[in-house]
């Protein structure tokens, strides 16, 4: 069973609630999101001085972010 394609609307939705909820400290420099056969895959890109930084610094806006992706009726599932 297939899930429904997301509306188009949905990937500017993402990446504004993403930038606007990113902090100085986060190092987000880019956001890229696109669909996917499950959902969207949203790819972040940072600067930070180490790998396990940046999937700290990612894991803690996506955290901050959960909510807010939520209210539109959409989840967050890292991997």
């Amino acid at each position: 069973m297939s899930a429904d394609p997301v509306p188009a609307t949905v990937v500017p939705l993402i990446q504004d609630l993403l930038w606007a909820h990113a902090r100085p400290a986060d190092g987000l420099e880019h956001v890229r999101v696109r669909p996917a056969a499950h959902g969207l895959d949203i790819y972040l890109f940072v600067s930070s001085p180490s790998e396990a930084s940046a999937v700290a610094r990612m894991r803690n806006l996506l955290q901050r972010v959960e909510q807010p992706v939520a209210r539109h009726g959409f989840g967050i599932c890292p991997r």
